[in-house]
């Protein structure tokens, strides 16, 4: 008989985070999965339509059994924002205190905020039940990269939370090799820590090419950037970029279509303007994930920004695993990392975080390749997601934790 899974992630369904696949994959493996969640706000800030304090608050998607807690929503300032996190925390808490539910394995699904970790360890010391968590954004470092607070004694004691959290942590998964440094600096046993990498969906593939009424079909070069809009992404460098491309003289043009939604969307809209190169860009609406394969195979290239920070060339973003399944070239403005990745798969081209000039001189030299020379990127690009991101492989390795 199979195991009774319980996830613990602050975002879940219809919010679109990889933990959804991964849920979905365990219940056709045979898994009892109950998910505790949050109300649905994840970009935009406030809840989804048809959810509320008092709606939807108990739903069952395609077998995976879903609970969401009540959480103030995210809004659009840093005071929300910690609400938003301490919420999902406190209504954790009074859950795990409740409930009747009887898993077998905590999994924490752990992007930020890290605090939305507690209750999962807090039910699991309460039950003497596993519990294993997934890693994929650093704390403190984020916490303080996020709110800009550099204070070290509320630094110190987000550090303390987190040593708490993996000291009752049976097993650490990490979607970098490079966290596990980090996570065996703070005093953790290396031998409790697993690097176990992002999968892509199964409909991220590589799709013949064909026009998409979201992208004109003209004569430019596409290159296309999918998902969260915010800070982290690093994205204000790209109308810097857009006016330098603007001096070479091409004789197609670059067009950069952005698809998505996110706290900083608004801000850069405004920078394209000010810089008037609004010609280069086309700023498309969020779009249902199994939309944007279609939406890759009318690009010709695939953009992945961070900004420049060491943390940040730690951390491999899921978009990179998304572009390299659906093989396409990739364009990086990154660090350390994804730059390795990149390289290793001879899969496109790649300049440090925040170089406006060398991203510029990198997307004249990709927009100048034959069409043979960009599709060999994109095989090498699929070739290497096989090799290293097999979904199944991956998915076959983690079953050993739950027998």
């Amino acid at each position: 008989m199979k195991k009774h899974i319980l996830v613990i992630s602050q975002y879940f369904y219809p919010e679109q985070f990889r933990i959804n696949d991964i849920c979905l994959e365990w219940v056709k493996r045979g898994y009892n999965v109950t998910v505790i969640t949050g109300i649905p706000n994840y970009p935009q800030g406030k809840y989804f339509e048809g959810y509320g304090l008092f709606k939807k608050r108990k739903e069952n998607y395609k077998g995976i059994n879903i609970i969401r807690i009540p959480l103030i929503p995210r809004g659009n300032s840093s005071i929300m924002l910690a609400l938003n996190y301490i919420s999902f925390v406190v209504s954790g808490f009074f859950w795990m205190l409740f409930t009747s539910i009887k898993a077998d394995y905590v999994y924490i699904f752990e992007v930020s905020p890290m605090t939305q970790a507690l209750p999962g360890i807090w039910y699991s010391k309460k039950n003497k039940i596993p519990c294993y968590i997934y890693v994929q954004d650093l704390w403190p470092e984020n916490f303080e990269i996020l709110s800009g607070i550099k204070n070290k004694f509320v630094i110190n004691m987000v550090g303390k939370m987190v040593d708490y959290i993996y000291s009752n942590c049976t097993k650490i998964f990490t979607t970098s090799r490079s966290f596990i440094t980090s996570i065996v600096n703070r005093g953790v046993s290396k031998d409790k820590i697993e690097y176990w990498p992002q999968y892509a969906e199964d409909f991220y593939k590589p799709l013949k090419k064909k026009h998409v009424s979201e992208i004109p079909n003209d004569n430019s070069f596409n290159i296309i950037f999918t998902g969260n809009i915010g800070t982290s992404q690093g994205l204000d460098i790209l109308p810097e970029v857009a006016f330098k491309l603007k001096k070479y003289g091409l004789d197609h043009k670059v067009r950069f279509n952005i698809v998505g939604d996110g706290r900083y969307k608004d801000t850069l809209v405004d920078l394209v303007k000010l810089n008037n190169v609004s010609d280069m860009f086309n700023f498309i609406p969020k779009q249902p994930p199994t939309k944007i394969p279609e939406m890759i195979a009318a690009s010709d290239a695939a953009l992945l920004c961070l900004k420049d920070n060491p943390l940040f060339s730690m951390t491999i973003p899921a978009k990179l695993q998304s572009y390299m399944a659906c093989g396409i070239p990739v364009i990086a403005s990154s660090n350390g990392e994804t730059n390795r990745i990149i390289k290793e798969a001879s899969a496109g081209v790649f300049s440090d975080a925040g170089d406006a000039q060398k991203l510029a001189e990198n997307i004249v030299l990709l927009s100048k390749l034959p069409a043979n020379q960009l599709d060999k990127l994109g095989e090498n690009a699929r070739n290497y997601y096989e090799n290293n991101f097999n979904k199944q492989e991956l998915l076959n390795k983690m079953d050993k934790y739950f027998s």
